[in-house]
């Protein structure tokens, strides 16, 4: 295997095609020359200050941070170097490596505050995986105007050091299927590649048994996703792990180009990050399934990285052009010189994958997520998002493969800008020290995991699974409908069983063309048990309440919703008056620049619930966010409810349109084991009639009679509209 070139992600050859196009580009206009100008600046900002290799320190903390900057200032200054020439740049990197070369051999373990044992230099291995990483990258970009005498002396009193306690010291942890086990063989495979020891590097590709299977990067590549590309613990973890899958990709390839590693498994790191990239936002945001920040999203380095060499090694796309204008910038790199000119010679593009199924599971058998995309007249992109995967935790891997969350069926919505149907993601204030070390707080298992904290149905005020991973890790939901193509727009179906004791769920999602107006969001929650139970179907919303078509009471006196599963951190701020009947609860909101308004078919027994999170919540750990908490009860029973977008508001203008919806009913015309049929009235748009068939049989033709009327309908679903 040829391991012999100097040079890793960027040659002199590759640094001087970046410096022509930087000749021959507007500097104000193309991503790749803004992308280097930011990098010059702030570099050179960092640089200026004298050299500082500080101590040990608190996660999070000043030490962590100097660390950590030193990391990726080197990085930068490595690509710096090789394109500009700039002495600085050289001199910066040397004197930074041959310092921490001069004191890490000495340095005592840190101390470590979670489950991930210590480093030397940060209190977790795994931001020192990072580090060597990172090192190694601006190493490959100076070693070849380094002495002997200075590259034996950082390889060995730093390098070498550091990979030893990665696969010896640490061993046991250096195979661990997970994403932390991703940054392990990232750190540990560059770092082979770059000082040219192929035996390291063969560790971190195949493993420390050397059998590709057991461990090692080809390992993780084949166990961590499905064969969709879905990563089970969600985005959020996905996209920091697909920035060290494709660097060190990217490093073997030009080293060792016999393995063919982006076409290894068919593909399999296309198809994981373009999964990752499918799921995302139209604004460029990832939805939080499982453990997930609420502010990350494609600006992300690893999907910076992604967008430039996934347009080099798998073809342009105007997604990945849409991405690239949307981050602002490229990776710095050969490969962004096509995806620069390509995003800065076309006008602002859409981002939109389309509507799809992604598999959940190493055979694509556990469940998955159900997207619906839909551009309206407008231009602007309608999402809807239904999940029932598998937990995003599996116990057979690690025990740090912990970030599952308990909400299966669970529904975000997304258009005009703004995630309208919400989650609030994990409970976790990052590298904050003061707030639990800037670890996962206290809450993050007794809010943000449980059921209530998600869109989906609760029963009898408890959390799916008993809250409990080892039954939750046995279970997921199975699709049961999904058509992108129908005559009245879209939908999407998925069940799940056993989550609690006795009721079957199913969950039918529909995305409804309309002659006027935006597509209706139609969700019918279908709930199946022989006994009766209380049955919450919460929503979580952000904006100001409008109006409603019910009265309801505030309470002078403020008292959690519950004392478990999450309840007992929702104030119960009002609650509706007793209803004389069954009949349709209207409630509508502002948000942004729009209207939204619910309407959900109610029993006389039904109650709404004003909450807002933030009670027991002594620490003020969680934000304060609004929710809605539909009840109803019986044994039997279906949630019929319609979303609906509508008008504009503008404040400085003084300007409110249409702040009243069309859709002013949904009435469940009959729910059985076999069927459900809900009527929608819309005064601009008709009568809808929306049927589901739950039965066997699915797609033969049903007929169900209710009272002197008739219908049929082929097929699981079905939808008439009775023109206005």
């Amino acid at each position: 295997m040829n391991v012999s070139q100097d040079f890793l992600l960027m040659t002199p050859e590759e640094a001087k095609l970046i410096q022509t196009h930087l000749e021959t580009e507007n500097a104000e206009t193309d991503l790749l020359s803004k992308s280097i100008n930011r990098a010059i600046a702030k570099t050179d900002a960092y640089i200026s200050n004298p050299i500082e290799i500080p101590g040990h320190g608190e996660g999070g903390g000043y030490e962590h941070n100097r660390h950590k900057q030193n990391y990726i200032n080197m990085n930068s200054a490595g690509n710096l170097w090789l394109i500009t020439r700039d002495k600085k740049y050289l001199t910066f990197i040397t004197d930074m490596l041959m310092g921490y070369a001069k004191v890490y051999p000495e340095l005592e373990q840190n101390v470590s505050k979670d489950t991930n044992p210590p480093g030397r230099i940060f209190h977790q291995t795994l931001n020192e995986n990072m580090w060597l990483m990172y090192a190694s990258m601006a190493y490959a970009c100076i070693k070849s105007e380094l002495t002997s005498e200075q590259r034996d002396y950082i390889e060995t009193r730093l390098f070498r050091e550091m990979v030893t306690l990665f696969t010896e010291t640490y061993g046991h942890d250096f195979d661990i299927i997970h994403n932390h086990g991703v940054w392990a063989v990232a750190g540990v495979g560059v770092c082979g590649l770059a000082i040219d020891d192929i035996e390291i590097a063969n560790k971190a590709i195949y493993g420390l048994k050397g059998d590709g299977k057991t461990g090692g990067f080809l390992a993780q590549l084949r166990e961590l996703f499905s064969p969709d590309g879905y990563y089970m613990e969600g985005p959020y973890y996905h996209r920091f792990a697909i920035r060290p899958i494709l660097i060190l990709a990217e490093a073997i390839n030009r080293k060792l180009p016999e393995l063919d590693i982006f076409n290894f498994e068919g593909g399999v790191i296309q198809r994981t990050a373009e999964a990752l990239m499918k799921t995302v936002f139209p604004d460029g945001t990832f939805p939080a399934i499982n453990d997930s920040s609420k502010t990350i999203g494609i600006d992300d380095e690893g999907l910076i990285i992604a967008a430039s060499l996934c347009f080099k090694h798998y073809g342009a796309s105007d997604n990945l052009i849409a991405m690239a204008q949307i981050q602002n910038e490229t990776w710095i790199g050969e490969s962004s010189i096509a995806l620069s000119k390509a995003a800065s010679n076309r006008d602002s593009l859409p981002l939109n994958w389309g509507s799809m199924v992604i598999t959940d599971g190493p055979d694509g058998d556990r469940g998955g997520v159900s997207i619906l995309r839909h551009t309206d007249e407008q231009q602007d992109v309608h999402m809807a998002l239904m999940w029932y995967g598998q937990h995003g935790s599996d116990s057979e891997f690690h025990s740090a493969l912990d970030h599952g969350h308990f909400d299966g069926l669970h529904v975000s919505w997304f258009n005009r800008g703004q995630e309208v149907l919400k989650d609030y993601g994990y409970g976790r204030w990052v590298n904050v020290e003061p707030k639990f070390g800037g670890r996962y707080i206290p809450e993050n298992k007794s809010y943000c995991k449980q059921t209530v904290a998600h869109n989906t149905v609760t029963v009898d005020g408890k959390t799916q699974n008993n809250a409990d991973t080892k039954t939750a890790e046995k279970k997921w939901g199975e699709l049961q409908a999904f058509d992108t193509d129908a005559s009245f727009g879209q939908v999407m179906s998925a069940s799940v069983k056993g989550y609690y004791d006795g009721v079957d769920m199913t969950r039918t999602v529909f995305m409804l063309n309309r002659k006027e107006g935006t597509p209706l969001l139609v969700d019918l929650f279908d709930l199946a048990s022989e006994e009766a139970h209380q049955y919450d179907m919460p929503v979580h919303y952000d904006g100001q309440v409008v109006r409603t078509n019910f009265d309801y009471s505030a309470h002078a006196e403020l008292k959690p919703m519950g004392d478990s599963a999450g309840y007992q951190h929702l104030w119960n701020l009002a609650e509706s008056d007793d209803l004389a009947e069954s009949s349709s609860l209207l409630f509508s909101w502002l948000m942004g620049n729009s209207y939204y308004t619910m309407v959900t078919a109610a029993s006389e027994k039904a109650k709404v619930h004003f909450c807002r999170t933030g009670a027991n919540d002594h620490d003020f750990n969680l934000r304060n966010e609004p929710a809605l908490i539909v009840r109803d009860y019986g044994k039997n029973h279906l949630f019929a409810t319609v979303y609906e977008q509508h008008g504009t508001f503008v404040e400085s203008l003084e300007i409110s349109e249409n702040a009243r919806g069309t859709v002013t009913e949904v009435r469940v015309v009959h729910n059985c084991e076999n069927a459900s049929i809900v009527k929608i009235t819309d005064s601009a748009n008709g009568d809808y009639l929306v049927a589901c068939w739950k039965g066997s049989n699915k797609e033969e033709t049903h007929q169900i009679t209710v009272g002197e009327q008739q219908f049929s309908w082929t097929g699981p679903v079905n939808v008439t509209v009775s023109d206005k």
